[in-house]
């Protein structure tokens, strides 16, 4: 088949949880013998034609020149060259900025849509852009040939919210089975001697009240925060903890051998996602790390179940 994938910002991943799961999947899909397509955006750090046999669109988006706007004129553009590409399938992951977009889907192409999680229910977003969020959510129910969840916690909510069924489909992480202490030591720390965390730096993923209780316990043990902290909220912690010794913003980290020996060594892993469905970053700290301390909600529990 001819498989078109839309709604990341590009891979390899430079960003998130989808972006992690559009590297797996469109590159197991080739391996399968289907003719795939990832669309990307032009500031990618990557910007070849192919990635392990995915062929990748690169498409003009001017997220770094106008701010959040940018993703809508992104999505579109991404859009208008699907119409013209003759996709079998056309998978779309998340729905946010794309859905006001959904009348150009292509006539002729199946359009699955992975549902993200609970977007409009973000406390960063004012009140009118949650109500956009949920319009958008409704409008990628309706819009969609068919709808998959990637947690049982988002399967039931779209069945009680839509009516709407939809497949769950569990992301999964390979067990990390190589440690290399030497990995860690540019970063200054021993095995077992720090616990730690991997975020993007949200409110919803609970960074404050974990550090917060990092600063009051005032160990000495030290705390890796990794996630880009360059936007308006990761600034703030690292203002509000500037004079917290222990705790280190160690910034954006992509290179999986390096987070798999971070994780192994760890003490305590940190996983306070509160929003959303199945976090790749929480499946992927259960492959190699050692103890894993989440936050308690729907999402997380049916992944960890007694665990």
């Amino acid at each position: 088949m001819k498989i078109g994938i839309l709604g990341t910002r590009g891979i390899p991943n430079h960003y998130g949880g989808f972006e992690q799961f559009a590297e797996y999947l469109s590159v197991g899909l080739v391996e399968r013998g289907h003719d795939v397509f990832c669309y990307c955006s032009k500031a990618h750090p990557y910007q070849q034609t192919t990635f392990n046999g995915v062929q990748l669109i690169h498409c003009w988006d001017p997220e770094d020149k106008i701010g959040t706007a940018g993703q809508f004129f992104y999505d579109l553009s991404c859009f208008i060259d699907a119409r013209k590409r003759g996709f079998d399938i056309l998978l779309q992951l998340g729905y946010t900025s794309s859905s006001i977009w959904s009348h150009l889907y292509p006539s002729d192409a199946v359009v699955v849509t992975n549902m993200d999680g609970l977007e409009w229910k973000r406390s960063k977003y004012s009140a009118k852009v949650q109500r956009f969020l949920k319009w958008a959510e409704k409008r990628a129910v309706r819009t969609s040939d068919f709808l998959v969840s990637d947690s049982i916690g988002i399967q039931n909510y779209l069945l009680n919210e839509y009516q709407a069924q939809s497949t769950y489909i569990p992301y999964g992480a390979e067990v990390f089975r190589t440690p290399d202490q030497e990995a860690i030591v540019s970063l200054g720390v021993e095995p077992e001697g720090y616990d730690m965390l991997i975020a993007r730096m949200e409110p919803e993923n609970n960074i404050e009240i974990i550090l917060d209780g990092v600063a009051m316990a005032n160990s000495q043990v030290p705390f890796l925060v990794v996630g880009n902290a360059g936007n308006r909220f990761g600034q703030y912690l690292q203002n509000k903890f500037r004079a917290v010794p222990q705790i280190r913003f160690l910034g954006a980290i992509y290179h999986m051998e390096l987070l798999n020996n971070l994780r192994y060594y760890s003490r305590i892993y940190f996983h306070g996602h509160s929003v959303g469905g199945t976090n790749p970053s929480l499946l992927e700290a259960m492959a190699s790390a050692k103890l894993l301390a989440a936050h308690k909600n729907e999402f997380n529990s049916s992944i960890l179940g007694e665990e």
